[in-house]
Parts: structure tokens; C-alpha cells; sequence
């Protein structure tokens, strides 16, 4: 066995591999670029070597520096995650021609399995369903076109060497293919230095369902059940799960077996991903193989019982698998969420910055290990110690941040992973949904409220979903009033319970002056604010307590017959963000802190994804409240301004230029993606505010309009 590997990686990918690798007694070498140089996996490893600048191009895709640093530091292995270098053939080659193992499969295998035209051409004869398409480089968008007209719309334009949704585009016309072809060549060939593209029929109404596959250098494979990655964005995934709620075990069995036959037909040596789309009458069809380890791959360890990062070092080192086909098991309902760094209700563009609050939910599982009416174990010979839990399944967090850390513009948008292992999928999605709540992220946007909203979505819940699920049904984009709560009146009272709980604290304060001590109320007003014109919502509230209980509280909301009463317990700190308790005995986690920039003695509470800004008063307070002027936005509609922190790469317009609208005004990248932003209405340039190469913040303006 190694006594020492290195990691090519960074962020959340690279902790998860130090995490096995301490487990085996392995000892690990980070490796980080100037923009990680306080990077949480940095601090975990044994050892850590400086790559290079920030940029991805000069550090973390450097092949040379990798191989040179794990030649410095005398590392007998590398495991490269997933993205930059995991899938490069040539990278593979030299780390083996260096005499250094590497923890992943044989290069050529990565030949065959990575270039996506290459691949269906060998899953083809290893008789795998696959689907129709043009398997040859395009070389023009002219000749795109011709060959979309030739296969039928709508058609899918994919880079050869693509993944993780970049160099991919769906075009459902002439006008649609032209520009995606352009744009996939640029993507690829920026984020993969391949811009070779082809094309494929698109199925509609599609599932996207992958088969993990296990081989080792004795020719033995297997297949570790299905990943469900349906729920997509833009071609990327949000949410995965295993096993599938929409296969059958004979469309499972099947799924595996072909996955079988076409890592058999590479000599497959390592964790690998053969990925279907499937049809709604349960036809599938080969898309890719992933040769690498997968970012949703906690959900089938979950599930298995299995540590993937383990089995990949295992084989790399020469060891045979000790399992059988017949000996994978598959206990429970595992799920996970990406979380990352985007504001939803701003069309998910990206969020960078310092992580002012980072509080993940309590983490009970570890990698490798199942666990079942509250026992654990760790599934054959692996070395893992079992995790023991008090309940049936628990939650894992995947991350590769920490309080107070940046999340840079130059990688990867995701801030953590969030897994979670249930008896059944009704389990799991409670789970999820519990934990959700108790994820506490502020000094940037993240994606939890949209998460939320997609757990509680009954289409979602029934299993009723495609890889259209998003665009269907969040079409024009994600926004609060889409975020359904059952009983919004909750979070009323939950602030009322709060700033009653204030008022006692005050009331004990020692040294008030007499006759003027802190009052202690039961009758209070609650502002909610709704809208963006300064609507607010009033609520009547009366407070009143149980004797001898301090965080409890009967809390009544409304007047008259329709009033609902709400008893909460709570003994969370009144500073704590997270809060858990009980309301009508039900358990509860919600998020509540105090203040905003314009109503700082407001109370913003969270809870199931959905928020509030609301004002707990006295009745005289509320009345003066609701004669205060209120102070409307400025008119921002002469300028277009930078919805995002990033690099300005491009301004497609000049002074006194008309643009028409839908027309392109400049393109902004951050967080590896190209962002272009066009003109929502014909407008003449007036003037040009931001140069080429500047890195913009929020709400920097670009252009100024007549």
C-alpha cells in the first residue's frame, strides 16, 4: 500500500480524498495556487506545494508542476478528483511514465472512454444501446446546422471533451444551432483546450440515470447500482439520489450489465461512471462515460456501504476487489444537494466572496459506512471504521470551506455538498429538507432556498420528473412567491416568540432606573414586509407564557376566530442563527437573525426555503411605523450594471450604437462560465464605463444609455 499520494485537486473533492486517505493511514500532499494559499484543504493535508497563480491554466492544469511537486515531496501516488486534469490521457501517461501510480484508470482507457466521439464508437460494438447522432468532429457552425437539419431537431452540440455542463448546448432551430456550436467550440476550448464538438438527437422528456461501475487490474467489474441526476440546470446537476425512484429492476439490471460489458471492453482499472439518458417507456441509451470519480458519488456509498476513494487507491495499488456482484448491497434512500455559491433569485448568477457565517448541519456519516435501525458497519474488508448513529441514516457534509474563508471567482461555484441517508425516499427527503434548514451561509448568495423548493415540489416528491423538471417549471426563473410554505403564520410567531424572549433578557439587566425598567408585554404588532413598494403585512400577536418553562411560550396570532395559536419551545440562544425546537410538537429548525442595512431592528426568518423581514412592535410602535416615508430604489434602467463579481471579457457595443433588443452588450466570465448579457430593450449607447480585462463587482456600471 502507498505510504504517501498527492492530490491534483482543491476545494471540497481534495478534502473528501485526504479524509480515505488518513483513514488508511496514508499520509497526503496538497497542492494549491496563490488564490488557495488558505484553502481548507491545504490546512487538512500532511504536506502542501505552491502551483502558481490563480488562474486554473497556470496552476491546477499545469501537468509539469503536478508531477514536479509530487517527485519533490516523494509522493508514490496521484489522485487527481474530478475536473481539471482527471480525465487528460496525456496527464495519466506521463504520471505513469514517471514510475508514480496513478489513482484513477490506465490512460488508455481514458483515451477510449473520455473523447466522447471515440466512445460511442466502442460502445457500439460492445452492442450498448446507443443513441442516433453525427460521431465525427464539426468543424463549422455552417455544417452544424446542415447535419441538425439532417438528424431532426431538437439535437444536442456537445463538446468531445466536455463535462460538468460546459460545451453543451440543446438548440431547437436553425438560428439556436448556429450560435451554440460557436459558443461550445469557445467553452471547450477555454476550459478543456479541445474544442472538437459533435452532435446527437436529444431525446425529450428524458432521464438522466448513471451506473457506477468498480474494475480492477484482474479483469474483475462490477456495477454499484444507479445515480438518479434528473434534476438539472442548464445541463448541470442540483440534485442526485440512488437508487432511482423511476427504473425497474429489470431496466436496472440491465443498465449495469451493459455498463459492465463496455468498462470490460477498456480494461477498466478503477471507479468509473457509464451515464444513460432514459427514455419515459424505460428505453436507454449510452451518453458518456465519466472516468473519474463523480461529484454525486456519497449517495451510492451511502446506499452500498462502500468507500469509492478507498477502492480506487486499493486498485491503483494492485489489489484485487474482495467483493462479488452478488455481494453490493443496496439499503435505504440516499440524496444529495449541491450547494453552491449563486444567488437564485438573480438568475443564478454567481456569488463570490467571504464566507461571513458558514454553520453546516451536524454531520453523522462518514464515507463507507451503512447504517441501520441505528447500527452501523463498514461493508467488507476495507479498513474503515463503522460510524455509529442513533438514528436510521444521517447526513454527511462534503466541503472544502470554513468560516470566514473566500470563495474565489476563478473555480468551481460549489460551497458544499449535503448528503443524506433515509430509510425510504420519503425519509430521505424529510431528512434533506430538515437539514437544509439548519445550513447557515451569509456573506454570500447560495442555492437553499431553490433547493428546498424543489424538495417540496409535489412532482418531485411523487418522482415525477425529467431533466426538463427546471426549465418547466421554474421557466421564468426562481423567485420568492415560487418558495411554498405550509403555514407561513409560523414564522410570525416564531419572531414573536423571539422578541418576547428579548424583552425578558432586558427586563433582567441590572441598574435600570426606577420606575423606568423594561416592560415585559403580551401584546405586540407584527410588520411583515411584502413586496418592493414598502408593503407590510400587520399581524395582531399575544404572547403568553407557561410558568416554570422559559423557552416556552403560547404564541397567538391574529384576532377573533380566525387567530392560530402556536406553542413553541425553543432553548436556543437568542444570538444562535439556527434555532431547533418544537412548535405544536412538531420539531423545527429555522434560521433567524436580526437587522438588514434598511430595517435594522428587523427580524429576517427562514424556514422550508421560504423567508420573511418582519417587525415586532408594541401597538403604539406599529402605529407611527406605518407613517414613516417610504424610500424608493434609484432608477438604474439608463445603465447596465454587472449582475456578478467577475472578469469583463468582452464589450459588444460602443457610443452611439443602437442595440436592438435580445442583442448582445458585453460578456462577463466568472466561475468558468461564459455570462452574456444582452439588451432587454432597443437602447442607444451613450457611454462606455468599464474596460476589457477589468475585474467588476456587483452592480459596477459597464455601459451608460441615452
Amino acid at each position: 500500500m502507498f505510504e504517501k499520494i498527492l492530490i491534483a485537486n482543491r476545494g471540497e473533492i481534495a478534502c473528501r480524498v485526504i479524509k480515505t486517505a488518513r483513514k488508511m493511514g496514508i499520509k497526503t500532499v496538497a497542492v494549491y495556487s496563490e488564490a488557495d494559499k488558505d484553502a481548507r484543504h491545504v490546512e487538512l493535508a500532511d504536506e502542501a506545494v505552491l502551483l502558481g497563480p490563480a488562474p486554473s491554466r497556470e496552476s491546477y492544469l499545469v501537468a509539469d508542476k503536478i508531477i514536479a511537486a509530487a517527485k519533490q515531496t516523494g509522493a508514490q501516488a496521484i489522485h487527481p478528483g474530478y475536473g481539471f486534469l482527471s480525465e487528460n490521457e496525456e496527464f495519466a501517461r506521463r504520471v505513469e511514465e514517471e514510475g508514480i501510480a496513478f489513482i484513477g484508470p490506465k490512460h488508455g482507457s481514458i483515451a477510449a472512454m473520455g473523447d466522447k466521439i471515440a466512445s460511442k464508437k466502442l460502445a457500439n460494438a460492445a452492442q450498448v444501446n446507443t443513441i442516433p447522432g453525427h460521431n465525427e468532429p464539426i468543424l463549422s457552425p455552417e455544417e452544424a446546422v446542415k447535419i441538425a437539419q439532417g438528424i431532426g431537431y431538437p439535437v444536442m452540440i456537445k463538446a468531445s471533451a466536455g463535462g460538468g455542463g460546459k460545451g453543451l448546448r440543446v438548440a431547437f432551430n436553425d438560428k439556436e444551432c448556429f450560435e451554440g456550436f460557436s459558443s461550445c467550440r469557445n467553452e471547450a476550448r477555454n476550459s478543456f483546450g479541445d474544442d472538437r464538438v459533435f452532435m446527437e438527437k436529444f431525446v425529450e422528456e428524458p432521464r438522466h440515470i448513471e451506473i457506477q461501475v468498480l474494475g480492477d487490474s484482474q479483469g474483475n467489474t462490477l456495477y454499484l447500482w444507479e445515480r438518479e441526476c434528473s434534476i438539472q440546470r442548464r445541463h448541470q446537476k442540483v440534485i442526485e439520489e440512488a437508487p432511482s425512484p423511476f427504473i425497474s429492476e429489470a431496466t436496472r439490471k440491465a443498465m449495469g450489465e451493459q455498463a459492465v460489458a463496455l468498462a470490460k471492453a477498456v480494461n477498466y482499472q478503477s471507479a468509473g461512471t457509464v451515464e444513460f439518458v432514459v427514455g419515459k417507456d424505460q428505453s436507454f441509451y449510452f451518453l458518456e462515460m465519466n472516468t473519474r470519480l463523480q461529484v454525486e458519488h456519497p449517495v451510492t456509498e451511502c446506499i452500498t456501504g462502500l468507500d469509492l476513494v478507498e477502492q480506487m487507491i486499493r486498485v491503483a495499488a494492485g489489489e484485487p476487489l474482495s467483493l462479488k456482484q452478488e455481494d453490493i448491497k443496496r439499503e435505504g434512500w440516499a440524496i444529495e444537494c449541491r450547494i453552491n455559491a449563486e444567488d437564485p433569485f438573480r438568475n443564478f448568477l454567481p456569488s463570490t466572496g467571504r464566507l461571513v457565517k458558514y454553520q453546516p448541519p451536524q454531520a453523522n456519516l462518514e464515507q463507507g459506512t451503512l447504517t441501520l435501525q441505528g447500527e452501523s458497519y463498514a461493508q467488507g474488508s476495507f479498513g474503515g471504521e463503522a460510524v455509529t448513529n442513533t438514528a436510521w441514516g444521517g447526513v454527511r457534509v462534503d466541503t472544502g470551506v470554513y468560516e470566514g474563508g473566500e470563495i474565489p471567482m476563478f473555480y468551481d461555484s460549489m460551497i458544499a455538498k449535503l448528503i443524506v441517508h433515509g430509510r425510504d425516499r420519503a425519509d430521505a427527503i424529510a431528512k434533506m429538507r430538515e437539514a437544509l434548514n439548519g445550513f447557515v451561509i451569509r456573506g454570500i448568495s447560495s442555492n437553499i432556498p431553490f433547493q428546498s423548493a424543489l424538495l417540496a415540489h409535489e412532482d418531485f416528491k411523487s418522482g415525477n420528473f425529467n431533466t426538463g423538471f427546471i426549465a418547466q417549471h421554474y421557466s421564468g426563473g426562481f423567485r420568492a412567491e415560487d418558495v411554498p410554505h405550509s403555514d407561513p403564520l409560523f414564522l410570525v410567531a416564531l419572531a414573536g416568540f423571539i422578541r418576547r424572549k428579548a424583552r425578558e433578557r432586558e427586563a433582567g439587566i441590572s441598574g435600570q432606573l426606577p420606575g423606568h425598567e423594561v416592560r415585559i408585554e403580551h401584546d405586540y404588532v407584527a410588520l411583515v414586509s411584502e413586496g418592493t413598494a414598502g408593503q407590510q403585512a400587520r399581524h395582531a400577536l399575544h404572547i403568553s407564557e407557561f410558568v416554570g418553562h422559559l423557552g416556552e411560550a403560547l404564541v397567538r396570532v391574529g384576532e377573533g376566530a380566525e387567530a392560530k395559536s402556536y406553542r413553541i419551545v425553543c432553548n436556543s440562544r437568542l444570538n444562535d442563527i439556527r434555532l431547533t425546537g418544537t412548535v405544536n410538537g412538531q420539531p423545527f429548525v429555522a434560521q433567524a437573525e436580526r437587522g438588514t442595512a434598511k430595517q435594522p431592528l428587523a427580524y429576517r426568518l427562514q424556514h422550508n426555503g421560504y423567508a420573511i423581514l418582519v417587525n415586532v412592535l408594541s401597538p403604539r410602535a406599529a402605529e407611527l411605523q406605518t407613517l414613516m416615508p417610504f424610500k424608493a430604489p434609484p432608477d438604474t434602467s439608463k445603465f447596465l450594471l454587472s449582475p456578478m463579481p467577475g472578469l469583463l471579457v468582452q464589450i459588444a457595443a460602443h457610443p452611439g450604437q443602437t442595440v436592438q433588443a435580445g442583442e448582445r452588450l458585453a460578456v462577463i466570465e466568472a466561475m468558468k462560465m461564459e455570462n452574456i448579457l444582452i439588451a432587454e430593450r432597443d437602447v442607444k449607447v451613450a457611454e462606455v464605463l468599464a474596460k476589457v480585462g477589468e475585474s467588476l463587482s456587483v452592480d459596477q456600471l459597464i455601459l451608460r444609455f441615452e
